[in-house]
Formats: structure tokens, C-alpha cells, sequence
């Protein structure tokens, strides 16, 4: 019978099966995967094999994402899954089943794994949201299957003297820490085909062409031979960017300047403000274009098109001070000239061969005489031809330096100028795009 003790309204029996404990298998010092392993009954610090031949270690990875090239930093950033496979005999099990063993990350810290690291990597971490992305997979030959996700960023050198027409190739390094090729032979798990990216990888400003396996040998001076695993590609820089933000901006500003050439030579305060805001524009794009790359030591090929644009809008500035220089040289030549020159409208002087022709007056001069007609003051011009070789003393005559020198045609330096730059400009353009494209 069964006994009952009353304490209020409850009733306790005393033999009842419910009061009976039922053991917690969970707080067993040991689980049954760590059993059925034989974890406690093996040394896991040592290499499988111990003594003997190196451990194949194959590996293969899966690329998940390429996130940023920085040209500044000189790195790149990329987030992969690599995973390991080699033979642990030590873990080997009995099974009717012939199935594997998964676990997650807990039991990776009691058993023997690959000491892999990034060689050149400046920061990495194995990703833990919202648990450690780490997987084990054991099976009953002792073979085992080692995942992780991990992000990495490594060094890329990268040469700038093409940009931003330019491609590069970056590399992720994989190596072993502690053993060298005597103890662990690191190699790609299925050669060329170890290695399979994201279809949706893509990047704002570069094209991949390619990825593509390498294995080599690294020697370290103090520890020896090493085997490293390489994984490369190749990354092609998308220009239409640069056309928009560099090239194009660069050429109009160039072309603007050219505006001046048709504009009158007396315009002063049109021409000169039109030179230097193309100067300073010209100086606000150079600027903002190195401000976002690298301090390197040689010239980029932006920089050589940037700086040819920046000589050539300078130049059109420096071609207005000449325009009006020699203009204001001319004029000053001219007013004394017919202050020493007596008025001789209407009339032949005893020094003066040939007629009358605007070419004549472009090649020799002309001189002002104001002569009073019906009341109003108008300009004549007339052209005066003087013989050199004769007549030395003729009342008026001026030296022939001062012919040689005097009648400077302005107005031809802005109409050269017209075909001069934008000639030269286009040839250079000619040139540039055939050399880096």
C-alpha cells in the first residue's frame, strides 16, 4: 500500500514513482561523441603520423564576396569559406552505418586541425553570428572535413603608373604556421577546380576577369621550407568612372580656354578672368584626383593628361599677354611715329614708290592723318613706301630697324593660335589614348 502524508491540501506519496530520480546523462565527465572518438586516448598537440611522412592536408575555397580594393591602403578585402581535408586515424570509429559525424566549433579546440594563416594579411576574423561559422566533419575512416567562414584583408601591391587604364593583380596567400613541408604537404584538394567563386561577385569600379590556384614553396631563413597556396586575380578597372569625373571635365576646360582666341584683343576684362578660371578649375581637378590616390613616387598616367590639359589652358593665358603686349608696343611705335612724320594726305612723297594696297599697309604700316572734311574728323590711311638703298636724306625717313620691327601683326598670334592648340591638343589626345588603351 501506499503511504500519503497531507501537509494542508497537498498529498505526498512517499513511494510514488514520480519522486524517483532519473539520471542526467548530460553531466557525464565525458560525452558519447568524445568517446566514441577516443579523444582522451590519444595526444592531440601532435601532428597525425607523428614520425613519419607529412600530412596531406588538401584544400579548397569558396569565395563568397570581394568587398573593397583600396588603391590608398594597397589592400583588398575578401570573405571565403576554406575548407581543410586530411586523415586522422586517432579519430576513426566503428559504425553500422558508414555515416559521418558532424560537430561545431567546441570540439575543434580538443582535437589536432591545421595551424593555417593568411600570409601579408593585415586583419582577419572567423566570423561568430550568432555562433562560431565553424564546422568538423568526422568520418568512421578517420578522415576529416575542417569548414570555416572567415573575412580577410590583405596586401595588394599594386602598380599605379597606368592608372586609372590600368589592371591589377592582387593575391590571397594561404600557409601553414609551425610545420614545415617535412611535417604538413599543404596542396590544392582538386587542383584547378579547388577554387569557386560567387556568380553575383561584382565591384563598382573593377572588371574580374579571372581567378585562378597556385601552390609554391616559401623559404623562411630561421625555420625552413614551406608550402603556400595562392589564390590570384585579376581585376580590370572600369574607365567610364574616370571619363565622367576626369577626362571629360579636363578637356572642356580646355576648351574653353580656346574661347579667347575669338575674342577682341582690347577685351581685357573677358579674356583674362576667362584664363584664370580655366586655371583654376584646371588646378581644383588636379587636386581632387590626388587627394584619393596614394602618394606614390612616379608619374600616373591621369597625371600626364591632367598636367599636358593644365600646360594648355596656361598657355592660352600666357598667349593673351603676349597678344596684348606686342599691341601695346605697337601702338606706342605708331603714335611716334606720326609725331615725326609730317601729314602728307593727298599726296606723293618724293620718297614713296609703288600704290596703294591693303596689302602693302599689312606689310609695311600705315600712319593716321585726321584731315577735316564737311566738319568731321575721319582717319585716312596711306601707305608709305620708303627706298633704303637711296635717298638716305629725305625729310621724314626713319631708320629700317624700326621698320623691321615695328609692324608686329597682332591680330596673327590669336588667329595661329586658332589652329596651333587645338591642333596640338588633339594630336596629344591621339597619342595618349593609342599609348594606354
Amino acid at each position: 500500500s501506499k503511504r500519503a502524508l497531507r501537509y494542508g491540501h497537498f498529498h505526498v506519496f512517499i513511494n510514488s514513482p514520480i519522486l524517483r530520480r532519473i539520471p542526467d546523462i548530460t553531466k557525464n565527465t565525458m560525452s558519447n561523441s568524445e568517446q566514441l572518438l577516443s579523444i582522451n586516448d590519444h595526444d592531440f598537440t601532435m601532428r597525425p603520423g607523428f614520425g613519419g611522412p607529412a600530412v596531406p592536408v588538401g584544400v579548397d575555397v569558396q569565395v563568397e564576396s570581394l568587398d573593397t580594393i583600396s588603391e590608398v591602403d594597397m589592400d583588398f578585402t575578401m570573405t571565403l569559406y576554406i575548407r581543410h581535408y586530411w586523415k586522422d586515424e586517432r579519430l576513426s570509429f566503428h559504425s553500422t552505418t558508414n555515416k559521418s559525424m558532424t560537430f561545431d566549433g567546441r570540439l575543434v579546440k580538443k582535437i589536432w586541425v591545421p595551424d593555417m594563416f593568411f600570409v601579408h594579411s593585415k586583419k582577419s576574423f572567423t566570423h561568430d553570428t550568432t555562433t562560431d561559422n565553424v564546422m568538423l566533419r568526422v568520418y568512421p575512416d578517420g578522415k576529416v572535413l575542417y569548414s570555416q567562414r572567415v573575412t580577410v584583408t590583405s596586401m595588394c601591391s599594386m602598380d599605379l603608373s597606368r592608372f586609372p587604364l590600368d589592371t591589377q593583380t592582387c593575391s590571397l596567400e594561404i600557409e601553414s604556421y609551425a610545420y614545415t613541408d617535412d611535417d604538413l604537404m599543404l596542396y590544392w584538394k582538386k587542383g584547378n577546380n579547388s577554387l569557386s567563386t560567387d556568380e553575383n561577385i561584382s565591384l563598382s569600379q573593377f572588371l574580374i576577369q579571372e581567378f585562378q590556384t597556385t601552390s609554391k614553396l616559401a623559404f623562411y631563413s630561421s625555420t625552413g621550407w614551406y608550402n603556400r597556396l595562392y589564390i590570384t586575380f585579376t581585376l580590370r578597372r572600369h574607365i567610364f568612372f574616370f571619363l565622367l569625373q576626369t577626362y571629360f571635365p579636363a578637356t572642356l576646360m580646355v576648351m574653353l580656354s580656346w574661347v579667347s582666341f575669338w575674342i577682341d584683343r582690347r577685351a581685357v576684362p573677358a579674356r583674362v578672368p576667362l584664363g584664370i578660371t580655366t586655371v583654376l578649375t584646371m588646378s581644383t581637378i588636379i587636386t581632387g584626383v590626388n587627394a584619393s590616390m596614394p602618394r606614390v613616387s612616379y608619374i600616373k598616367a591621369v597625371d600626364i593628361y591632367l598636367w599636358v590639359s593644365f600646360v594648355f589652358v596656361f598657355l592660352s593665358v600666357i598667349e593673351y599677354a603676349a597678344v596684348n603686349y606686342l599691341s601695346t608696343v605697337q601702338e606706342r611705335k605708331e603714335k611716334k611715329l606720326r609725331e615725326r612724320l609730317p601729314c602728307t594726305c593727298g599726296m606723293t612723297h618724293p620718297g614713296m614708290m609703288g600704290s596703294y594696297s591693303e596689302e602693302d599697309v599689312n606689310n609695311t604700316g600705315n600712319y593716321g592723318c585726321m584731315l577735316e572734311e564737311n566738319g568731321a574728323m575721319k582717319q585716312q590711311r596711306m601707305m608709305v613706301h620708303l627706298d633704303i638703298e637711296e635717298n638716305n636724306q629725305i625729310t621724314g625717313h626713319v631708320g629700317s630697324s624700326a621698320y623691321s620691327s615695328m609692324w608686329v601683326d597682332t591680330h596673327a598670334i590669336d588667329k595661329y593660335s586658332r589652329v596651333i592648340f587645338p591642333g596640338s591638343y588633339t594630336l596629344f589626345n591621339i597619342i595618349y589614348w593609342s599609348c594606354y588603351l
